[in-house]
């Protein structure tokens, strides 16, 4: 958790259990990885269209639901042309009893 102080302030993306890209500035979290976005959007993949970018603003996600955080390079961020990159969405993580 100590290694997450590193990025707060920063731009983040968070890749949730349910497949989904989260993009925004870290600003707080807590020992269960319980997380505050600023700034934050979704981007949706799909295979037929370029990404598509949800604006979501300040937003709250459960520290249970987080799959990775890592930091985003913003100037290579912005130099990408979403529109023109296509990807499979990624499939949710499933928990199954043996």
């Amino acid at each position: 958790m100590a290694l997450l102080h590193q990025y707060l302030h920063q731009t983040v993306s968070v890749i949730t259990n349910d497949g989904r890209v989260l993009v925004g500035v870290l600003k707080a979290f807590d020992q269960v990885t319980n997380v505050v976005l600023d700034e934050c959007h979704e981007r949706v993949y799909s295979l037929d269209a370029g990404v598509t970018t949800l604006p979501l603003g300040v937003y709250i996600l459960r520290g249970d639901n987080v799959a990775m955080i890592g930091a985003i390079d913003e100037e290579l961020d912005a130099s990408l042309d979403l529109s023109q990159i296509r990807a499979a969405p990624l499939p949710p993580i499933v928990h199954t009893l043996m």
